[in-house]
């Protein structure tokens, strides 16, 4: 038996993936301890690890929104978060993978904590990675200002100064990019295919595409339409009032079935009274949903696109983020989805139309289905991280 422990981020699109592999890996009686916070302790458990509360060292947590809205697009401040965050872990969680000695951590891209703390002890250590894998060749389909670029370049030395602080605490790093970011030689978990993967042949065999964990439907949905059109911004940012009502606009005389599932932070009773085929919740079994859909209007979120894509729903791509308009880029690439000229309810009307309508869509979606499909899952991270395992015991 191994013992093996992770480390993930309050996210849910960042620990739902994980969860399956930890399923997988106590179900062959390996012990699992799952680092993380409270808001994820049930879905934890319930998978079969040992939860250990991170709550109280966590920085990111405590920033004021002006701040939260920095991360990712200031780099010295980012890396001063993330630097904050593993000395703030550094004496309890250094003092416990001791006392634990674990025989590997698994820990999520954006929990650099995780990854310090193998560099600093020797643990045999895995990158978990939500997202797409980026190196040289695959970041070019993320989309960058030249203000992005000149701002990064203009940060460097800041952040050099927060990397200095890790080093002073034992830390073998030389530059905000040795934690950030995965190189060649770090093993690597991705859970999309190598044919979504922008660039996969690029990556060596240290990477495993594993393809998308789909959990079971939790529930039916019923169809009452010929044609379901799904939409949903995902879990954060979907207080978006204005896209909810420029949607409602766009398909009020629509003849299909129209699935809103707005968000838990948005108030339903401000978009009014709605046609009968035009339907807004708070949240709902996504997975139940895209089973029945015919095209989904989504913020092209990593797992939300990899579920959609999964049952062949082609996508209607209304990106946020920057990694969300990879992701979007990289759907539109492979012919999977269409991209609306504007978040205007004419707009969004011709782009579900077309998506409904043109059957090449529904095609490319089922073509890159094919793919994720025939990935190992949850088994084969689960066997990346053994193989790792019983690498290093040599």
């Amino acid at each position: 038996m191994s013992r093996i422990v992770f480390f993930c981020i309050p996210a849910h699109g960042h620990t739902n993936p994980t969860l399956g592999v930890v399923r997988e890996l106590t179900a062959r009686g390996h012990e699992v301890v799952y680092y993380s916070y409270e808001m994820m302790r049930g879905k934890i458990e319930a998978a079969g690890a040992r939860f250990v509360s991170c709550d109280a060292y966590d920085t990111e947590q405590r920033l004021t929104p002006k701040d939260a809205a920095r991360i990712g697009k200031d780099l010295a401040f980012s890396t001063k978060v993330l630097v904050d965050t593993t000395l703030a872990l550094d004496d309890i969680v250094c003092a416990q993978m001791q006392e634990l000695k674990p025989d590997c951590i698994v820990a999520d891209s954006m929990a650099v904590w995780g990854k310090a703390v193998a560099l600093k002890l020797g643990i045999p250590f895995v990158s978990s990675t939500t997202t797409f894998a980026f190196n040289q060749h695959s970041a070019k389909i993320m989309p960058q200002s030249v203000g992005t670029i000149l701002s990064a370049i203009f940060s460097m030395g800041r952040a050099q100064r927060e990397i200095r602080r890790l080093q002073a605490h034992g830390y073998p790093v030389k530059s905000a990019l040795d934690i950030i970011q995965n190189d060649e030689h770090t093993h690597t978990i991705v859970y999309t295919s190598p044919q979504f993967q922008p660039c996969a042949d690029t990556f060596t065999e240290k990477y495993a595409f594993v393809g998308p964990s789909v959990r079971p439907a939790g529930s039916a949905f019923e169809k009452t339409h010929d044609k379901l059109l799904y939409i949903s911004m995902g879990t954060v940012n979907n207080d978006m009032l204005p896209l909810y009502r420029a949607c409602i606009a766009a398909f009020a005389d629509a003849p299909y079935q129209v699935v809103i599932s707005a968000g838990e932070h948005t108030d339903i009773a401000a978009l009014g009274p709605l046609p009968p085929h035009i339907s807004v919740y708070p949240k709902v079994d996504q997975i139940a949903v895209l089973q029945q859909a015919d095209a989904f209007i989504t913020h092209c979120g990593m797992n939300s696109a990899s579920e959609a894509l999964y049952f062949g729903v082609p996508l209607v791509t209304v990106p946020v983020t920057d990694e969300q308009k990879g992701v979007a880029a990289r759907a539109l690439q492979l012919g999977a989805a269409v991209k609306p000229a504007s978040r205007r309810a004419k707009a969004l009307r011709q782009a579900a139309d077309t998506a409904l309508g043109d059957p090449s869509y529904r095609r490319a979606a089922q073509a890159v289905a094919q793919g994720l499909r025939a990935c190992p899952g949850a088994s084969g991270a689960a066997d990346k991280i053994l193989a790792v395992i019983a690498e290093a015991k040599g």
